[in-house]
């Protein structure tokens, strides 16, 4: 009797092992492709936006040499900016850039500090832009702007980051913003902001 039980017991504990198998690797499946779905639609990443508040002119210094056609120029900006975060999950952003352009030229940058935006939420940061001393010199158009009144600059931000959902889908993308304004010189304010905004993925 124990000869002929043997045989059917062991069977049994196999049948009972392969169905473990297969129960544990259908909700294994099941969970994976739950989280593929997941990733592709309720947490599909969406676009981070940097957005432009407001510029202020924070400082202006404008000297004129006559004689020799020549400025004295000394601006500085001040960018409101906030970051916002649409995502179901945060996004964390490193070292970003702010840069001031006077007709096409280079003519100051500064750095955004890295940081991070929960989701759904955003934050909000102040950055100075400054005119580097020298880089003016020499470009004439200068002296006809400060004359006119009006000084067109260009500031630019870029600040990259990533979202990861369920800590393995990492979504990067960088954001980023342009800005076209006037300096009055004679109300020492900023005019006609006209701002863009891009998010590469």
């Amino acid at each position: 009797m124990d000869s002929t039980s043997k045989p059917h017991h062991h069977s049994h504990r196999r049948h009972r092992w392969r169905c473990c198998v297969l129960i544990s690797a259908a909700v294994l499946l099941f969970v994976a492709l739950l989280l593929l779905v997941l990733g592709l639609t309720v947490f599909r990443p969406r676009h981070a936006v940097t957005t432009i508040n407001s510029v202020h002119l924070a400082g202006l210094r404008a000297g004129l040499d006559v004689p020799n056609l020549g400025v004295d120029l000394n601006v500085t900006l001040d960018l409101d900016i906030t970051a916002s975060n649409p995502n179901h999950a945060s996004f964390r952003y490193g070292n970003g850039s702010a840069d001031l352009y006077y007709r096409g030229n280079l003519v100051g940058e500064a750095a955004i500090p890295p940081g991070e935006v929960a989701a759904g939420g955003s934050v909000r940061t102040e950055v100075l832009l400054t005119v580097m001393a020298g880089r003016l010199i020499g470009k004439s158009a200068v002296y006809a702007d400060v004359i006119s009144g009006s000084l067109p600059f260009t500031t630019t931000t870029e600040i990259p980051g990533r979202v990861t959902v369920f800590g393995v889908f990492k979504h990067h993308m960088v954001t980023s913003s342009t800005c076209d304004i006037v300096v009055n010189v004679r109300n020492r304010s900023v005019e006609n902001t006209d701002c863009k905004y891009k998010t590469k993925l």
